[in-house]
């Protein structure tokens, strides 16, 4: 028998184990009533608080005081000379400038308007890399773009030269300092590199007045200084900045890295950026002294102080070889600012030698620096013809209506630095060329470029490639565009100032004069699609 079981328990016992249950019931009940009320009591007070005015009162004035570009901050400064050259020697309390901006934030339009007020060449000072042995002739290429009394600047050369191989329309020379005294362990590169590394510290070393922006370039580059003063008033040069482009190399950009600013298309160094390499440079180039060249040794300095690159698109290293006609009929909507290795490639225009065919680049790119290698698009439709305008060097018809997407991208008629060719090999939108010549585009090459006023007019004349011949015989269904047009002008009116900062493919529109005339305007589009003026004829 269970003695466990409620029918064996005396009526007493009972009695008291439901008064104990009873108990137990109440004390849960007003645990709970207890808890309820002390969270809804809790809840009223914080929303009271929250929603008084007092409060928010506080908070707004606290949110603007944060927000007020007149915050006073602590800068404690070091004892170091100023731009000048001369020592401060004072760590104050100082008012936050006028310009709040992140470390290499671009700046906004109001901001980069006070900037550009004040930005012009004379406040960059460009250091050149060069060679003794090359300067007979690579100083013909810097003689192209310097401008003598609105530059600053200097070539840096390893050893003397005579003095008859410089004149006063070129950068002043200088010798950089021995470098035998830093280890230089890399395999495949060459000693050079450290003495190029070097260039930023000596030129800064001057201790110019009034310096803003270092620029580092080599001897076979192209600047367009125009653009550059353009491209870089979008940047804070109080701040620590470092601004240039990447190889159109994969295998390149692999191997150094992508974040890199290649030297030869120029690289943009800001004063503060500058001056902090200025203490640590030397030490820096001892720990990478298994690097390949400059840029690369440059580059890990300027990471360990956290500064990323500033991209910018309109640099161009130009690791290629061969003809440059697909980058150069197919810039960039942005400033056109340097092009480097210009001995490794193939003469632009036909007909004429390495040098002739730079003045003529160079001059059509001072006629108009902002509109220069800007790509245009138009279609003849009744006549079913394609036009692409890269001003300042080409006209390509097409047979046929080619769509913007396959003309925006570049034509594989150049190979890799490393001689590979193969679309897969270069950080951009590229295309093979046609392989019916009877697709292929009739190509039409500046021949002079003039300005009449606020406009330029270009001509550009037809040229004579191979193939020529095979169109004939096998595309006679099909025959070659404008048959009998043997020139185009090409007249371009002025662009905004600031196009670059909402960049958009310019617009044109092509008008019929004769059977052997053809002229096309090259302008601005406006808001909204071209329309009419960018499809008509």
């Amino acid at each position: 028998m269970d003695f466990s079981s409620p029918l064996c328990r005396s009526p007493l016992s009972i009695s008291r184990a439901r008064a104990r249950a009873r108990r137990w019931r109440q004390s849960r009940t007003g645990t709970a009533v207890v808890v309820v009320s002390a969270l809804m009591i809790s809840s009223t007070a914080w929303l009271s608080l929250v929603f008084s005015g007092t409060t928010a009162r506080c908070w707004h004035r606290f949110k603007n005081r944060e927000g007020s570009p007149h915050t006073v901050q602590w800068k404690p400064q070091s004892q170091k000379p100023n731009r000048n050259g001369k020592d401060d020697g004072i760590s104050s309390l100082s008012t936050a400038p006028s310009l709040q901006l992140g470390r290499n934030r671009s700046l906004s339009e109001a901001e980069r308007r006070e900037v550009d007020a004040g930005l012009t060449l004379d406040h960059i000072v460009f250091g050149i890399a060069g060679s003794s042995q090359l300067w007979k002739r690579r100083r013909e290429f810097i003689r192209l773009w310097w401008r003598k009394n609105s530059m600053r600047g200097h070539v840096w050369l390893e050893e003397k030269v005579d003095d008859k191989e410089w004149d006063e329309s070129l950068p002043e020379i200088m010798i950089s300092e021995d470098t035998s005294r830093f280890r230089y362990t890399n395999p495949t590169g060459h000693p050079s590199g450290l003495r190029i590394a070097r260039i930023l510290l000596e030129t800064f070393r001057l201790r110019l007045s009034d310096v803003k922006w270092f620029v580092l370039g080599d001897d076979d580059t192209i600047f367009n200084v125009d653009n550059l003063v353009h491209v870089l008033s979008k940047y804070d040069y109080n701040e620590m900045v470092y601004v240039g482009g990447s190889s159109e190399s994969h295998s390149a950009n692999t191997y150094f890295s992508h974040n890199m600013a290649y030297g030869g298309g120029g690289i943009a160094i800001s004063y503060p950026l500058a001056e902090s390499l200025f203490s640590i440079l030397d030490d820096c180039l001892e720990r990478y002294h298994k690097f390949y060249g400059s840029d690369d040794r440059l580059h890990a300095c300027i990471s360990e102080l956290g500064v990323p690159l500033s991209r910018e698109i309109g640099f161009h290293q130009w690791d290629i070889r061969g003809s440059a006609h697909g980058l150069l009929s197919s810039h960039p909507v942005a400033p056109f600012v340097s092009i480097h290795h210009v001995e490794a490639v193939d003469p632009f225009y036909p007909g004429l030698s390495s040098l002739d065919n730079l003045k003529l680049f160079t001059k059509a790119m001072k006629v108009d620096p902002m509109s220069f290698l800007q790509r245009s698009i138009c279609y003849d439709h009744a006549g079913s013809l394609s036009f692409s305008v890269s001003l300042g060097y080409t006209i390509q018809v097409f047979p046929g209506i080619v769509p913007p997407w396959m003309l925006e991208r570049s034509e594989m008629t150049y190979s890799a630095w490393n001689k590979i060719h193969n679309r897969n090999e270069f950080d951009l939108d590229t295309r093979d060329p046609f392989k019916s010549v009877c697709k292929r585009p009739v190509l039409f090459f500046l021949e002079d470029v003039e300005r009449q006023g606020n406009t330029t007019l270009g001509t550009y004349v037809r040229a004579r490639v191979k193939g020529d011949m095979k169109r004939k015989f096998f595309c006679f269904t099909h025959s070659a565009p404008l048959p009998y047009v043997e020139s185009i002008q090409v007249l371009g009116y002025p662009l905004k100032k600031n196009w670059h900062l909402s960049p958009r493919r310019l617009c044109c529109k092509l008008n019929q004069t004769s059977d052997e005339l053809l002229t096309i305007s090259v302008r601005q589009c406006e808001k909204g699609s071209c329309g009419s003026f960018a499809y008509s004829m």
